[in-house]
């Protein structure tokens, strides 16, 4: 099952979800010559999570290990939004988890 995962932005406090806009565009400087090649590479889920360190009001690492250790799996969805994959028989446990380890700060909806 795919749920929606909100944290607390560190800033205006509101309940956000990292969103990928857009794929990181990556290229090349070359020592000796100039290549003009670049790649779009999206981010896979944990490396959007990392990357909200600071914005959101919880540390993302212990995020993503709550998520593993509850046997989901965080990914970006086709429109970039991030998401938590679960079997339906986790997903009281995994919220029962961010409840108690975070609080309001993490919260999953259907």
């Amino acid at each position: 099952m795919e749920l929606k995962i909100w944290f607390r932005c560190a800033a205006v406090h509101d309940p956000v979800c990292p969103v990928l806009l857009r794929p990181a565009l990556i290229g090349w400087e070359a020592k000796f010559r100039q290549i003009d090649l670049a790649l779009e590479a999206p981010l896979k889920g944990e490396e959007l999570l990392r990357r909200m360190k600071g914005w959101i009001t919880v540390d993302p690492e212990a995020v993503i290990e709550v998520v593993k250790d509850a046997g989901g799996k965080l990914k970006v969805t086709e429109g970039g939004r991030l998401v938590v994959l679960i079997e339906e028989e986790g997903i009281e446990g995994l919220k029962r988890v961010l409840q108690d380890r975070f609080g309001g700060e993490v919260d999953l909806e259907s």
